[in-house]
């Protein structure tokens, strides 16, 4: 595979009906309007979602980058249930929830998991959630119960002193990505961590208008730094969804039935990716969705895989959650004598996108800790050019993926 060093942004996020015509199967149903508040989570997760990719490339090294919002904030909103004073309001501040109350936070999530993973029977949805706690310790009820009825978590005890803990965990990270992330935690458990909130996404659609095979041939991809590699080049003539402004070019590719779809930005020539990404928000994402129209034209796209991963404490810090990976955190709703803080989110993705289709996986797990005044256990005291396109359902605007790739493999 050719180094990496394309830009891409993978979004798959719910859009507006009006942009495509949905193609539904007679034994299947139209998709239900959303709830006000539904919409709020959604708004709020998307809002979220565009800050969290920004923050992120504003330290970013790596050539390629993908992550997925809604997994992140998935993992969060578990762990926004046990936090309590200023730490769940910054928590709260940050995920873009302002003016919502937990219960409609979480009766929110809960509708919109039921949404989106029963959306069109020829996409591959799922949405899983858990949460494993070290064994012998208490945590709270409620805690376990809103987790359990509001995102159908599995909440389990383990001996994080036994050496197969982690592969307990993994095995469901790997069991729920489809095997496409095989693993979130590396090595033994820290001794002073309590517990692991974990979120786990896959996403597997395949194209309306698939691509032929035997129109894919080697072509050049030109880089940012004017140099070019070798990609395997995909190639369609179709009536598509397009627009396009001074920044750059969009066209949107559906899946299936069409509510499922790929949005690609190319900034035009002499244009960079970055300059999309700064005019990347929420605003702006709507306003460009909805000047889509219809047009037949040619669309090349570049066959890529990639894996990615990161921590994201620091871009969440910056985003106002700063005092739940304090000592000053308030976690006392998760486990009652408190001393807990957030010491990680780690968040690993995997994407492929080929002539037939698009298969993509995220996880988010988010890793509690004993601040140094814990409990004193003696066991805790050890396209051509770089272009930004994504993946959208056309019905709710929920935000699943958001990414930067560098270059597209030629496999």
């Amino acid at each position: 595979m050719s180094k990496s060093i394309i830009l891409i942004v993978l979004i798959s996020a719910f859009i507006w009906i009006q942009c495509a015509e949905n193609v539904i199967a007679p034994d299947e149903k139209p998709a239900r309007a959303l709830s006000t508040m539904e919409k709020s989570v959604v708004t709020a997760g998307n809002q979220f979602g565009f800050q969290l990719f920004q923050e992120v490339m504003k330290n970013e090294t790596e050539t390629n980058v993908f992550i997925s919002p809604l997994s992140v904030s998935m993992a969060l909103g578990m762990t926004l249930n046990g936090a309590n004073g200023s730490t769940y309001n910054a928590m709260q501040k940050t995920l873009q929830f302002t003016g919502l109350t937990s219960t409609e936070i979480n009766e929110s999530y809960k509708s919109l998991i039921e949404l989106l993973t029963g959306l069109d029977y020829g996409v591959q949805f799922d949405i899983a959630n858990s949460i494993w706690y070290r064994q012998n310790y208490t945590i709270e009820t409620d805690f376990v119960n809103l987790n359990k009825t509001y995102f159908g978590a599995q909440v389990q005890g383990l001996d994080f002193n036994s050496p197969g803990a982690p592969q307990t965990i993994n095995k469901w990270v790997n069991d729920n990505t489809n095997g496409k992330i095989p693993q979130i935690i590396d090595g033994q458990i820290d001794p002073m961590t309590l517990l692991f909130l974990i979120n786990a996404i896959y996403f597997k659609g395949i194209w309306t208008y698939q691509f032929d095979k035997n129109a894919t041939a080697d072509e050049p991809f030109y880089l940012a730094d004017g140099s070019a590699v070798t990609c395997k080049m995909m190639k369609q003539s179709a009536d598509f969804l397009y627009a396009e402004n001074d920044l750059f070019q969009a066209v949107d590719l559906p899946y299936h039935n069409q509510k499922f779809r790929m949005l690609i930005l190319l900034p035009k020539p002499g244009k960079s990716t970055q300059q999309v990404i700064e005019q990347l928000n929420y605003e702006n994402w709507n306003q460009w969705v909805k000047s889509l129209a219809k047009l037949k034209g040619d669309v090349q796209l570049p066959r890529f895989k990639m894996e990615y991963k990161i921590t994201l404490n620091e871009a969440l810090q910056s985003l106002g959650m700063g005092i739940a990976f304090s000592d000053g955190a308030d976690f006392t709703k998760m486990y009652k004598p408190g001393n807990l803080f957030i010491s990680e989110v780690k968040h690993k993705t995997f994407v492929e996108v080929n002539e037939e289709g698009t298969e993509a996986a995220a996880v988010t797990s988010v890793e509690m800790r004993f601040t140094s005044v814990g409990p004193s256990d003696s066991f805790l005291m050890r396209i051509d050019r770089p272009f930004i396109f994504a993946i959208h359902e056309n019905h709710s605007e929920t935000i699943l993926f958001i990414g930067k790739i560098g270059a597209p493999g030629n496999e």
